[in-house]
């Protein structure tokens, strides 16, 4: 059996066409599997703060003397 050049020639193109196929990149969106959790720790170190700026403003205005 002898095979000839446009024999080979499409078994060369379906081959490069086959290789160009796998490589083409694939983009998945998927919902995350667990489920998103936000820290609130800030709005708690903000409390904490404010009220030790008043604290402290009490202590300036009663003692002034140490500052």
């Amino acid at each position: 059996m002898a095979v000839t050049r446009s024999t080979q020639t499409m078994a060369a193109l379906a081959v490069v066409a086959m290789a160009v196929g796998a490589c083409t990149p694939t983009v998945r969106v998927e919902a995350p599997r667990e489920p998103i959790t936000i820290n609130l720790n800030i709005k708690l170190d903000a409390d904490v703060r404010l009220k030790l700026e008043k604290s402290a403003d009490k202590d300036i205005t009663n003692n002034p003397e140490i500052f």
